[in-house]
């Protein structure tokens, strides 16, 4: 099987801004151990899920092709993908929030491609494939749930972040990486854990990112359906962790209706969650998320939205109510005695579009140090500049070719050389371009011959902002890649002697031979040489079990005995996998 090929079209769709966070799976790195982590958490949540979970977990678990008993495969969930409209791609662990959130609008769920330690088996802060494949992916062969995903993704990739929100994720990310290396020590658990702490509990205010972040975390990751007093489960986070499945179902755990008010509660990835919200149906969830959507500077734009982009100093747009779209960093605006935005002003390149698609020959390259413009009405002129025709234009001296001043309402003044102007395909004007042009305000020059071309944004008001580009084109560093990568394990002669005797039991398991003394070796060198192990020593069990070996069931169970006295927090963990055993035997 080549495990390295993904045919699915929509990821040939993805812009490469966003591929280049995908990363090949390689699934021959997946040990004999991992595969046995996959195999005991899917035949647990199965078994348990198919009583609290919503209907569409166990007919989507055969719809996307999710096996129960080996770690898919991104060719062969792909495959299936495509039969109901969405793909899958493999990346390193955590991504930007905007950049994850863009892969949903285009259909595509990110998965992370390693998988949970042993360790680590009921609930991990770290994205693994048991979180992604086994948890969100059943869910989308419901096509409303499908659609709300999709919404949400596009979205939320328009949300603006803050510099905190930057710190949570790189915080978080490290957390992730450090808690699945072998190698970390208690002590860099702790400390990384530490951090995550302190950032989650200071008391900022909470921006477009960060509350979108939270609907996406109590539905997409923690939801419940249904009524609050009889609710099932269908967030991905509760349905990877046999843990919090079990938990979240009990009194213990405070069931709320959604709203848009589960928007400013946040949550607290390292601990079991003290409250669930539950939606009816999964229409309501787009329900809500219009209803957030009409609160966002996308559809809102203004002072508010542009301050937004401001103060999260990254990429982002706003779109003038000509349809002029302006991509870049925003580090200045001047607005009037009612909060109306007269000036902007942005550094680095920018991007000049229109319906989102860049400005033939205003992108980066004609505005690498920014752009500034006046925005607004012209002082004693009742037609605004965008409605002026030809004749219009004119009349009020503007003419291609000769030097022009005029003023804007805002006393915001323009004077130099009227070079031409865009219009858009409806026939306003959006664009105009000046030479030798001084633009001042006040005493203050905001705009000096000197400094090249003056493009001046024709617009009255901003009607949009939003996180990122107005065409993604535009800019090739649109989302940073973190310097944080996955730590891999460095494996001893001890590990490898253990994921061989993985190996070997698998194998009897896939031919179903009734070879006794294999087994019995088998877990003699358990035994004697990893006798803390229980995970091996329950398929030894299972395949004991099935062969009728009342000898060697006897040893195993008083084996398993012995680690549940030796390590009570994993006693839990082996009576489910005895349970496990007898129901498939019952069966």
């Amino acid at each position: 099987m080549n495990i390295n090929i993904e045919t699915n079209p929509l990821i040939d769709r993805l812009p490469p801004h966003l591929k280049q966070f995908i990363k090949p799976q390689n699934y021959e790195d997946y040990s004999p151990v991992n595969q046995a982590v996959w195999r005991y958490v899917m035949r647990k949540n199965v078994s348990y899920l198919s009583k609290v979970a919503h209907e569409s977990y166990t007919n989507g678990l055969k719809a996307t092709g999710i096996s129960i008993d080996s770690i898919p495969s991104m060719y062969g969930m792909n495959r299936i993908l495509k039969d109901i409209g969405w793909a899958a791609v493999a990346v390193d662990g955590f991504i930007p929030p905007n950049a994850f959130m863009e892969f949903q609008a285009y259909k595509v769920l990110v998965i992370a491609s390693d998988i949970r330690q042993l360790e680590n088996m009921e609930y991990t802060p770290a994205p693994d494939i048991i979180h992604e494949a086994a948890g969100h992916a059943p869910i989308i062969a419901n096509p409303d749930y499908a659609e709300y995903l999709r919404r949400f993704g596009e979205v939320g990739a328009k949300a603006i972040l803050s510099s905190h929100d930057n710190a949570i994720y790189e915080s978080v990310r490290t957390l992730s990486i450090v808690k699945e290396a072998a190698s970390s020590t208690q002590e860099d658990i702790d400390a990384a854990e530490a951090l995550v702490n302190t950032l989650q509990n200071k008391k900022v205010p909470l921006s477009e990112m960060a509350k979108i972040r939270n609907l996406h975390w109590w539905t997409v990751e923690y939801g419940l359906i249904g009524t609050v007093d009889n609710p099932k489960i269908y967030g991905a986070g509760l349905l990877s962790s046999i843990g919090e499945s079990k938990w979240c179902m009990t009194d213990k755990v405070e069931k709320r209706l959604y709203s848009i008010d589960a928007a400013e509660i946040e949550f607290d990835i390292t601990k079991p969650q003290p409250q669930l919200f539950v939606t009816p149906d999964f229409a309501y969830l787009m329900q809500v998320l219009d209803e957030f959507s009409n609160t966002m500077a996308l559809r809102k734009g203004g002072f508010r939205g542009l301050q937004k982009l401001i103060d999260s100093k990254k990429i982002g747009s706003i779109e003038l109510n000509t349809g002029l779209q302006v991509s870049g960093i925003f580090t200045e605006m001047i607005t009037d005695e009612d909060n109306n935005v007269v000036f902007f002003k942005t550094e680095g390149p920018t991007a000049l579009a229109n319906r989102d698609k860049e400005l033939i020959g205003h992108g980066t390259e004609a505005n690498p140090n920014g752009i500034s413009s006046p925005i607004g009405k012209l002082k004693g002129i009742s037609l605004a500049i965008e409605n002026m025709g030809p004749r219009d234009l004119k009349a009020y001296n503007f003419y291609d070719g000769k030097r022009i001043a005029f003023e804007y309402e805002s006393g915001i003044t323009i004077e130099g050389l009227n070079i031409t102007g865009i219009r858009n395909i409806y026939g306003k004007l959006i664009l105009i371009e000046f030479e030798d042009c001084t633009v001042t305000y006040k005493e203050r020059i905001l705009f000096s011959p000197n400094q090249g071309v003056f493009r001046l944004a024709v617009g009255s008001s901003i009607t949009s902002a939003f996180a990122g580009s107005a065409d993604f084109r535009s800019f090739n560093n649109l989302y940073h890649i973190s310097s944080t990568t996955t730590i891999k394990q460095e494996k001893n002669e001890k590990t490898l002697a253990l994921e061989s005797l993985y190996a070997q039991v698998s194998a009897l398991r896939g031919h179903k031979t009734d070879d006794d003394d294999t087994l019995l070796s088998i877990f003699n060198s358990l035994k004697t040489k990893h006798s803390e192990d229980w995970l091996l020593s329950l398929e030894l069990l299972e395949l004991a079990t099935l062969n009728s070996n009342d000898n060697l069931k006897t040893a195993i169970t008083t084996h398993l005995e012995d680690i549940k006295t030796n390590k009570p927090k994993v006693a839990h963990l082996i009576d489910d996998g005895l349970e496990l055993i007898e129901k498939q035997i019952t069966i």
